[in-house]
């Protein structure tokens, strides 16, 4: 008969690949999808600021004033590459171009959107397609050809999407109901590819966040009863800082993250608003 052995006597396994314990993104190269200003250009400071060594916004716009003062802290680390993401092939190009300049790519954010808020039996079939092309169309275009460099890379990628509070239920002051939709494909997205890409070593994960500070929302505390709004819904009342949302982000980029695929983290801090 065998010696018993106790759980503290076992030998600790030792694997040349062992879990990661710290969160951070040293070394890795980031790509992001719409971040020449906003949430995205928040979500590059804070990959910035957790060790990324190189982030490439992919944005069919112009940078700005934003965009400068955070190249100027990381001079050399952040870089601005043009493409349209409702055309895959212009997206295969900006990764090509990252990948030749940085050499690999370990992570993607696919983040850029639009919204446009009215009533439903307003909305014209130019404004639904807009945002259907942009927020699903175009976030299914950034994945796969973020999924097919990583393949022909042998790299075991994360893929972010950015979907919204909007995608689990109505904003009650001021619905889009194609936006909601739009928004709500992009989560089930997320868990399919994660199904599908798993055997490639390929994460999917989203991020839904609340209300958050950007030019896109300035109206919000503009409202003459925005005060009671927060008051009758609770939570924290303001809106998100755009790096607020970093950590989410950062966390689903890293390696300490290397068996979370297919979830969708909410950072809502406006409790019942979206």
């Amino acid at each position: 008969m065998a010696p018993s052995v106790t759980s503290d006597q076992l030998p600790v396994a030792q694997t040349p690949n062992a879990p990661q314990t710290q969160v951070g993104l040293n070394g890795k190269v980031i790509a992001i999808t719409g971040a020449n200003r906003g949430i995205g250009l928040g979500i590059a400071e804070c990959c910035l600021s957790n060790g990324a060594a190189k982030v490439y916004s992919i944005d069919i716009g112009e940078t700005g004033d934003d965009f400068a003062a955070l190249l100027k802290r990381y001079p050399g680390q952040l870089f601005a590459v043009t493409a349209n993401v409702t055309e895959e092939s212009t997206i295969t190009a900006a990764i090509d171009k990252i990948i030749e300049e940085a050499g690999a790519l370990h992570g993607m954010v696919v983040n850029a959107g639009r919204t446009h808020h009215k009533a439903a039996l307003d909305f014209t079939k130019e404004e639904i397609e807009s945002l259907f092309n942009v927020n699903l169309f175009g976030a299914f275009y950034s994945a796969r050809a973020a999924a097919r460099a990583f393949i022909k890379l042998g790299i075991k990628g994360s893929i972010v999407f950015t979907a919204s509070m909007a995608s689990y239920r109505p904003n009650k002051r001021v619905p889009s109901t194609p936006y909601g939709a739009s928004k709500a494909g992009v989560r089930n997205m997320t868990h399919t590819l994660a199904m599908e890409w798993a055997q490639y070593g390929i994460r999917v994960n989203s991020v839904s966040p609340g209300l958050v500070k950007t030019a896109m929302t300035y109206w919000v505390p503009q409202q003459p009863d925005w005060e009671q709004q927060l008051k009758y819904y609770g939570g924290f009342p303001r809106l998100a800082e755009v790096q607020e949302l970093g950590g989410a982000y950062v966390y689903l980029l890293s390696e300490a993250a290397s068996y979370t695929t297919s979830i969708d983290i909410p950072v809502n801090g406006v409790i019942g608003i979206c």
